[in-house]
């Protein structure tokens, strides 16, 4: 069925599952390389290799943005145009491919960030459960596949027990990104990919030693697997218990020293150290950073950690995806497009109707356990190392190797299309699932069914629960969105307002009585989610005031365009803190730190700029003028009914109209052509002398042949 292999390729000694890169470089090596890729290898400078991926990356990554596509494909997209097997243009580079390994290890450690021991020993059911089962299940589907297609393919069973290990892997990288950028970590079924994910991790040392004794003499199997199962216990052993104690008080070290190029130095060496020690062992180098990352996450400095670690984990990661893409050779799919895609589909199918039947088991929802599967599908990264070592072992013919890393790449390139759309795909095979989430909308409009002129807070953790307890201590009521169960169910046991809901979809804001709230909150610091919260209820509700969190001002411009009321960038309002405290400390009155703060803040906010004047309210010492808050009540025999605030001419005063009262209904920064009618109370700010001005035009009456005409 298939052609004779092509030339022999040098062997690449195998050490180890750290080098994930010397399998990529193999398997990569398994097709073919034309010409003009040998013939630019010593014409391009490692320097302009860097730039032209940069160049390609950015172009790539803003005609996905641009698409509204993840960008992760723009990486792969570039990968596989620029590589040496479509145009040439960058041929394999060892150099980009070694660093590129380092994305997914700063990622893992970013993600272990989110997690705690505490979490991980109450997913071990999940981690030695169901990832145990659903490698065994996909390694026992491969061979009775290959037994019934033996006399067509010509693979042993042997050769079917390597390649099921091969397809068992799901990519970390991919998955791990696309649940992150979702908000999706917490929830339960991300918590079943990741204990799955977890579990590969660990397979695959054992995988390696099986593949090896299968291609070889395995009367040494059980040896080799005994020995591997200590090394593994050691280095858990020794990142989690002496890591544990060790983690907190050399992180007290380096951060009395008040250096930051130190503490970025040191967090390199944790991770990376922690990576090496799970390589030494014969683990992964991602596992190993998964682990500095929940040790971390114990610690006091894990926030920021997080910020510093951000730069090397997105760049990497970006140029992971780049060096993925290169592997792929689109020839392949040419010249077996049916093959290919049997590969593709196939796999694709098995892996996510049996990981969903898996996930049943343990007792996941229809809907859950089919996101589980959709997410975990896809081919992985380690299954390029154990594709090495099967044609190190000749199991698998060469060229038929070459269809299926074609088909595992191009999964990979499917993966962020299939999570991006697994709510649509459960909604439509899966008849419970409307009725489950029926349910869930349910708890949520029961829970704010009596409440009225309520805030919806988006997100419940501390600044979610500080906002809270504040509306508590004012007498008024809130409903919280949150997708951590637990927090969920422990704030709920507690009597505290808060369901589990998505606040990004429309269903989750409509449950929560978006029409009859006063307004809503997005308290989690993470733009693309806080956009899609705000594309929902600008088409719900547009006129609803939306406060959103930041963590600085870079997302300003774009969240007040998508329909922000106000953006709270916490490094301001630390900077105000810090500004005013000093200048205390510094001698400045208290009453003048307290002006300048409230004017920094009315040039920031505009929802506080200004104040009602009180009879206890004084100007400073210095004589200085405050914006104040004015209300106007509109006489019905005023000058003013009928005319329009243009009109008018209050803007010319230097006076701002804020609010309208009619009714009883408040209407925020009314237009310039808004009318005036009688009995409206009109809210205006400005300096006193501009107010008094404007309240006597406002009260201004009609003179007597001006009201008969």
């Amino acid at each position: 069925m298939f052609a004779a292999p092509g030339p022999t390729v040098p062997d690449i000694a195998f050490t180890g599952p750290s080098t994930l890169l010397r399998g990529r470089l193999r398997v990569a090596s398994l097709t073919n390389q034309d010409a003009l890729s040998d013939a630019l290898l010593p014409m391009i400078s490692p320097l302009e290799m860097t730039l032209f991926l940069l160049l390609a990356s950015v172009v790539g990554v803003v005609v996905f943005r641009y698409l509204n596509l993840p960008p992760m494909l723009g990486y792969l997209t570039v990968g596989i145009v620029v590589g040496p097997h479509a145009f040439g243009i960058v041929p394999d580079s060892v150099g980009a491919q070694n660093l590129a390994e380092f994305g997914v290890v700063f990622l893992m450690f970013s993600i272990g960030l989110e997690f705690s021991l505490a979490k991980l020993r109450s997913m071990r059911r999940l981690v030695f459960g169901l990832g145990l089962l659903q490698v065994l299940g996909t390694v026992a589907v491969a061979v009775s596949v290959g037994l019934v297609l033996e006399r067509w393919v010509h693979i042993s069973w042997q050769g079917s027990v390597a390649l099921g290990g091969a397809l068992a892997m799901s990519s970390t990288a991919i998955v791990s990104k696309m649940l992150a950028e979702r908000l999706e970590i917490e929830t339960e079924h991300g918590r079943n990919i990741f204990g799955v994910l977890l579990f590969q991790d660990l397979a695959v040392v054992p995988l390696l030693i099986i593949i090896s004794a299968l291609g070889g003499n395995s009367d040494d199997l059980m040896k080799a697997l005994g020995i591997a199962s200590i090394k593994i216990v050691i280095a858990l052993s020794l990142l989690l218990i002496v890591g544990q104690k060790f983690m907190t008080r050399w992180f007290n070290v380096v951060a009395r020293r008040r250096s930051q190029e130190l503490f970025v130095l040191n967090l390199l060496l944790v991770t990376l150290g922690a990576a090496f020690i799970t390589d030494r062992f014969g683990l992964s180098l991602a596992l190993g950073a998964f682990i500095a990352g929940m040790l971390i996450a114990e610690t006091p400095y894990r926030h920021q950690v997080e910020e510093d670690i951000k730069p090397f984990r997105d760049v990497l990661l970006g140029l992971f995806f780049v060096t993925t893409g290169m592997l792929l050779n689109p020839r392949v799919i040419w010249t077996h497009p049916l093959v290919v895609l049997a590969f593709l589909i196939g796999p694709l199918l098995l892996k996510a109707v049996m990981i969903t039947g898996l996930a049943r088991l343990f007792g996941a929802t229809p809907g859950v356990a089919m996101r589980t599967g959709i997410g975990l599908a896809q081919a992985g990264e380690f299954g390029f190392v154990l594709l090495n070592l099967i044609l190190d072992k000749h199991l698998v013919d060469a060229t038929f190797l070459q269809a299926i890393l074609a088909a595992m790449l191009l999964s990979m390139l499917a993966a962020p299309f299939l999570i991006q759309n697994a709510d649509r795909i459960v909604l439509r095979l899966s008849s419970t699932e409307w009725m489950m989430q029926s349910l869930q909308m349910t708890r949520i409009a029961t829970q704010s069914l009596k409440q009225t002129g309520h805030v919806i807070i988006c997100g419940y953790g501390r600044a979610g629960q500080n906002l809270a307890r504040m509306l508590e201590h004012e007498g008024l009521s809130y409903v919280a969105l949150d997708l951590d169960p637990d927090r969920v169910a422990a704030a709920a046991a507690a009597g505290e307002s808060v369901v589990f809901g998505d606040a990004g979809r429309r269903e989750s804001l409509l449950a929560a009585g978006i029409h009859r709230a006063a307004t809503v909150a997005i308290t989690y610091a993470n733009t693309p989610s806080a956009l899609r919260v705000l594309h929902n209820i600008h088409e719900l509700e547009p006129t609803l005031p939306v406060i959103v969190r930041t963590v600085d001002d870079s997302d300003l411009e774009k969240l007040l365009a998508a329909g922000a009321t106000e953006v709270i960038p916490e490094i301001v309002e630390g900077s105000l803190m810090l500004a005013s405290h000093t200048l205390v400390v510094m001698g400045v009155p208290m009453r003048r730190v307290v002006r300048r703060v409230e004017e920094l803040r009315d040039e920031r906010y505009s929802l506080l700029r200004g104040y009602f004047h009180g009879a206890d309210d004084v100007d400073d010492d210095d004589g200085h003028e405050q914006v104040r808050l004015q209300s106007v009540p509109v006489d019905e025999k005023a000058d003013a009914v009928g005319r329009t605030l243009e009109e008018l001419g209050l803007f010319d005063l230097g006076v701002e109209v804020t609010a309208i009262r009619r009714h009883g209904i408040r209407g925020v920064e009314p237009d310039p052509s808004t009318k005036l009618r009688a009995s409206d109370i009109v809210v205006l700010r400005g300096l006193p002398e501009a107010l008094a001005e404007a309240e006597e035009r406002l009260s201004r009456h009609r003179r007597a042949g001006a009201a008969a005409a």
